[in-house]
C-alpha cells in the first residue's frame, strides 16, 4: 500500500493520530508538519488515483468537503485565504492539501506555492502546540454536519 491508503486504513481502524474527523467523502487530517499552522489534508475514503476516477456525485462531495475544511481552517486560524491543491504526482491516491495562508508570511513565501517552504525542517505537528487548532477545526466541521 502507499502512504494515503495506509493512512486511510489506520483512520478506519481508529488508529490514525492525525484524524480530525470523518467527512462524507473521507478523512480530514492535520498535516504532519505545520509550517503554516492549520495545514490539513482531505484523504478520500474511496481509494482512487484521481478525482476523475470518482462518480460525478462523489467528485462533488469530495470538493464540497475540501471547501468545508477550508472554511473551518479560516475560522480556527484567522488565515487570510486558503490554497487548495490536488496533485497526486508523488502519492497517486486521491487527497487534497488545504493550506492556510497568512498576511504575516514573508512576501517571498506568501506569493509562492506552499511547496517553496522548507518541508524537511518544518515544525512537526504536536498536540501541545497545535491541538487547539485541531479542536477548533473539528468543532466547526461537526457543528455543520
Amino acid at each position: 500500500m502507499a502512504l494515503i491508503a495506509d493512512r486511510v486504513a489506520l483512520a478506519r481502524e481508529g488508529k490514525n493520530p492525525w484524524v480530525i474527523t470523518r467527512l462524507p467523502s473521507g478523512w480530514a487530517v492535520i498535516g504532519d508538519v505545520q509550517f503554516l499552522p492549520g495545514y490539513c489534508l482531505l484523504l478520500a475514503d474511496q481509494i482512487v488515483p484521481s478525482l476523475n476516477d470518482l462518480s460525478i456525485e462523489a467528485r462533488g462531495q469530495f470538493l464540497q468537503d475540501m471547501a468545508r475544511i477550508g472554511d473551518a481552517i479560516l475560522q480556527a486560524t484567522g488565515a487570510s485565504r486558503i490554497n487548495y491543491e490536488i496533485l497526486g504526482n508523488t502519492e497517486p491516491e486521491l487527497h487534497a492539501h488545504i493550506f492556510p495562508r497568512y498576511i504575516s508570511e514573508p512576501d517571498e513565501k506568501r506569493r509562492m506555492p506552499a511547496w517553496f517552504y522548507d518541508w524537511k525542517n518544518a515544525i512537526p505537528y504536536s498536540e501541545q502546540a497545535h491541538g487547539h487548532i485541531v479542536q477548533a477545526i473539528r468543532q466547526h466541521l461537526q457543528s455543520e454536519a
